[in-house]
């Protein structure tokens, strides 16, 4: 049982399933930037009350599953998402699917993922996959991720939809419900609205925490975490952050090359210059956020530790803020042709 389905290989989990979901019903203008910024992705929070992997909780992308159900919302395409309470119903409703000849994404625990290398697997339970197959015991997978399609024993992918803990899975699977063909006109309508919600979304949500607020707080936390944890704890702290900004693959502020990326292809459908030069100031940003990452492992590994290193760590957030700050306030400036 084999859905005619074709791999390819993304930056991101949850865009490369968007991009390659939508293809496959027929969304061809779809590329992973485009899915990232139609659906809002860029973003940042810092909840220090939530923990996960004994490190604070810490988001450089939108919530998992939002970019999904923006994206196909944006450019008029239902979507269905199911949760289940028991492992039988979630794999019988797998199998229903694949029967039907659908390909469907799966939100999975990335630990015991049995091909990703040890050192990527970690209590992380936002990770996307999509399944297009089962033959014998495997099921075929394929993980945005990684170079080719792959498997999953049944038990082993069980065990990775079921994963517990923070953001658990609940055996979670969605996919687009029909083919629509999508208009020129849908594409330069979904990512305006993508836009105007980002810029909502970094520059406008209250309180500290979230957003170009968000990454300030966090600067000023660091910069305390040496003496407040201790040095050990301190660079755990930080380990993950870099963790949480790299996400298995988008590299060091990889989100950010990809929303300058997404501008880019945006200009193809509104051909406004301000587009292009303000791709280059999240290009900038992310070259931060990449020298704000090596600066953590550092750390994190002992090769340096002082008081000036976590300063310095602080001032490279408090740049990326006001590169990213800068950026959304120019997007925001952007008058769309009628």
């Amino acid at each position: 049982m084999k859905v005619d389905f074709q791999h390819t290989q993304a930056a991101h989990c949850e865009n490369g399933v968007t991009t390659s979901l939508l293809r496959h019903h027929g969304v061809n203008q779809i590329t992973e930037p485009l899915a990232f910024g139609i659906g809002s992705g860029l973003f940042f929070i810092y909840i220090p009350f939530m923990k996960i992997n004994n490190g604070p909780a810490i988001a450089f992308r939108t919530q998992p599953g939002l970019i999904f159900n923006r994206t196909c919302k944006a450019l008029g395409i239902p979507v269905e998402r199911k949760k289940f309470s028991s492992p039988e119903q979630a794999e019988k409703i797998l199998l229903q699917c694949l029967a039907e000849g659908r390909p469907v994404g799966c939100q999975v625990g990335v630990y015991y993922l049995t091909y990703f290398p040890k050192e990527y697997r970690f209590h992380f339970n936002a990770h996307n996959i999509i399944v297009f197959g089962k033959e014998e015991d495997q099921y075929l997978i394929s993980d945005p991720v990684m170079e080719m399609a792959t498997s999953l024993s049944s038990y082993e992918l069980q065990r990775v939809r079921f994963a517990k803990g923070a953001f658990a899975p609940r055996g979670q699977l969605y996919y687009p419900k029909e083919k629509r063909e999508v208009t020129t006109e849908q594409m330069k309508k979904a990512i305006r609205s993508g836009i105007k919600r980002n810029i909502r979304d970094m520059l406008h949500i209250p309180g500290p925490i979230a957003g170009i607020n968000g990454i300030r707080f966090t600067a000023k936390r660091i910069s305390k975490w040496r003496d407040k944890l201790g040095p050990k704890k301190a660079g755990s702290y930080l380990a993950q952050l870099v963790r949480m900004q790299e996400e298995i693959g988008t590299g060091g502020g990889g989100f950010r090359f990809i929303y300058a990326a997404f501008l880019q292809e945006a200009y193809a459908y509104h051909p406004l210059e301000e587009l292009v030069d303000i791709s280059k100031q999240f290009t900038q940003a992310g070259d931060i956020w990449r020298s704000a990452a090596v600066q953590a492992a550092g750390i994190y590994k002992g090769r340096i530790g002082s008081q000036a290193d976590f300063d310095q760590m602080r001032d490279y957030l408090f740049a990326a803020a006001e590169v990213e700050k800068n950026a959304f306030q120019a997007l925001s400036k952007i008058k769309w042709p009628a």
